[in-house]
């Protein structure tokens, strides 16, 4: 049943919830992957990691899809219909998780998870009652939150069952889809639908535009590269240092715990900063200073030096970048854009582990860590010269 329109624009504090929702369900379900594989369905590594990439080139297109559907059809609905989707491939999985059941709902879930993920953003570009950046500053904070709490809990709930993971998850979907029927049929995005069609063929984008929007693209896709070390490499390498693989898990509780605290942070320093890219330069800065110290780590606590730098440099840089797109791109575009955004951050997430492993193999891990701290560092250096040629140049809507 379709719900009246609620409102001129969605409520921050429902997208929010929604975002909290989509992420706890799907952080149930990441953190299990290659050990229930591995371990539980006694498959390879190898297989681990043609999975793991399956499902993240499923989020991929789930991603880009997400927002070309979003300037085009009603975004209500789209949700809805979204939200329904990835219900069913939990659901699935409740009943279903034996080989090759699980790979197969791990890459349909993959999809929707991009679908959705996109889909908050987008709806986020239709909030003008408050800063850009302060709306994606907070997505990605509630965002990180439903990851605190659910990697907190799926050792403990994983332990009774794998099924009763899913079970949760399913729940948070039907929650998220309630919050999504009743909140989400707004005019803001109702609005979006109709003028999309009206100005599709009148949209072209400025070329500064189009050149910083893509300059932060091979960013995300660069740096996400080399954070995926962190994920899935880093792992071996600390316990072949003797370091237990509690104590990098615990990496992951610091990591979760820091961006909270930093997001605070920057939605403060937000209020008195008003130009984003003062965000995103210092935080690619520390994703590369996090590897050159890497290179010198002897300790565990040199580990949770590099790890909190690296964190330091997530919780600017990446949430000001979704922000950059939504103020360079027409109303008519948002939504591709910020699926286009998405994507680049799965696609990075998709290709480091490979990457890694192929240069691990090839050469070494200090090899690793310093062709990663290099790559960043251009990368920063390209966002600064790209920013400097052309920032007046842009047109912001």
């Amino acid at each position: 049943m379709q719900q009246e329109v609620t409102g001129k624009e969605i409520k921050l504090p429902w997208l929010l919830l929604a975002g909290l929702l989509n992420n706890m369900g799907q952080s149930f379900i990441w953190p299990l992957t290659t050990i229930y594989i591995h371990d539980a369905l006694h498959e390879s590594l190898t297989v681990v990691g043609v999975v793991l990439l399956l499902n993240s080139t499923a989020n991929i297109v789930g991603a880009y899809l997400g927002g070309w559907l979003f300037d085009r059809v009603n975004a209500y609905k789209l949700t809805l219909i979204a939200t329904i989707y990835e219900f069913i491939a939990t659901a699935f999985l409740i009943f279903w998780h034996g080989w090759p059941a699980f790979p197969i709902g791990l890459v349909f879930m993959g999809f929707g998870s991009g679908l959705l993920i996109t889909l908050i953003n987008s709806l986020g570009t239709t909030i003008k009652s408050r800063d850009g950046r302060y709306v994606f500053n907070m997505i990605y904070f509630m965002q990180n939150l439903g990851v605190v709490f659910g990697t907190m809990m799926v050792g403990f709930v994983y332990q009774h069952g794998v099924q009763y993971l899913f079970i949760i998850t399913a729940v948070m979907y039907v929650a998220y889809f309630f919050i999504a029927m009743t909140q989400f049929n707004v005019d803001a995005v109702k609005t979006h639908a109709a003028h999309t069609k009206q100005a599709k063929s009148k949209t072209k984008l400025p070329r500064p535009n189009l050149i910083i929007i893509w300059t932060f693209f091979i960013a995300l896709v660069v740096i996400w590269i080399m954070y995926e070390q962190w994920t899935s490499n880093m792992a071996v390498y600390m316990t072949d240092q003797g370091i237990p693989l509690t104590k990098y898990s615990l990496l992951w509780t610091v990591n979760a715990g820091l961006i909270l605290v930093f997001q605070l942070g920057v939605n403060f320093l937000g209020e008195r900063i008003r130009n984003p890219y003062y965000q995103i330069i210092p935080g690619i800065a520390a994703v590369a200073l996090s590897f050159v110290i890497l290179l010198f780590v002897k300790s565990y606590a040199g580990f949770v030096l590099s790890i909190s730098v690296l964190t330091l440099g997530e919780a600017t840089a990446f949430p000001a970048i979704p922000a950059i797109v939504n103020q360079l791109t027409p109303l008519d575009v948002k939504g591709k854009y910020q699926g286009a955004v998405n994507a680049s951050a799965s696609t990075g997430r998709a290709i480091g582990p490979l990457l890694g492993g192929m240069l691990i193999d090839a050469t070494s891990y200090k090899f690793l860590f310093g062709f990663a701290a290099v790559a960043v560092a251009l990368t920063w250096v390209m966002v600064i010269v790209v920013r400097r040629w052309m920032y007046h140049r842009t047109t912001h809507y």
